[in-house]
């Protein structure tokens, strides 16, 4: 009789077992899950636009200063037009986007990586990712910094001056009109691990100078 009742009680547990598992499972998934939506809410109410653009270099030219093509010494737009002619003119700056997380948003978003993609002027140009972790406290506005470094040979077939007035153009001065978008997919850390946006956003700023 014990052996029966032995047998059946592990018969009978074993359902209950289970059920407390998957009801535990369930839970957790749940709670998981309102965690995720969470992150992906609190991240989707932050609004991101481009600040600026600073430590622009041209063929190894620092522009910081620089508010017109004159300004450029002798030497350095030398330096400029050689690089133009061996149809290599490296281009690097930091692009600085502030997130700003509203106040009447509870909860403190947190960004831990990025792909990017920029165009310049309605061209594609280069791709990247950001893998520095950033946090976005409620009520204020936090310095995303993206380092760009391309080749404006291999996008653009311009003279010395024009590659000068493109490069002013991404810090809002120049003599033409510099369209700059970044085309971004955050990644949010949840409890099931990093997940992606399913869709990119876009960020936009239009320069035009004097």
């Amino acid at each position: 009789m014990n052996t029966r009742q032995s047998r059946w009680s592990r018969w009978s547990d074993g359902p209950t077992v289970r059920r407390s598992v998957i009801a535990a499972m369930l839970i957790v998934a749940g709670v998981t899950g309102c965690a995720t939506a969470r992150q992906f809410a609190a991240l989707r109410q932050v609004t991101f636009a481009i600040d600026g653009v600073r430590g622009i270099r041209l063929a190894g030219v620092s522009l910081d200063g620089v508010r017109r093509v004159s300004d450029v010494s002798t030497f350095d737009a030398a330096r400029i037009g050689i690089a133009v002619l061996r149809n290599q003119v490296p281009l690097s700056f930091d692009i600085h986007v502030g997130g700003s997380n509203p106040a009447e948003n509870p909860t403190t978003a947190r960004l831990i990586r990025m792909q990017w993609t920029l165009d310049l002027n309605g061209r594609e140009t280069v791709s990247g990712v950001l893998d520095t972790a950033y946090t976005f406290p409620p009520g204020l506005t936090t310095d995303v910094r993206i380092p760009i470094s391309l080749d404006m040979a291999q996008f653009f077939q311009n003279s010395a001056t024009d590659a000068i007035d493109l490069a002013l153009g991404l810090a809002g001065l120049g003599t033409r009109q510099t369209e700059v978008v970044i085309r971004a997919v955050p990644s949010i850390d949840t409890p099931l691990g990093r997940i992606s946006y399913p869709n990119p956003i876009t960020i936009v700023r239009r320069t035009v100078g004097p």
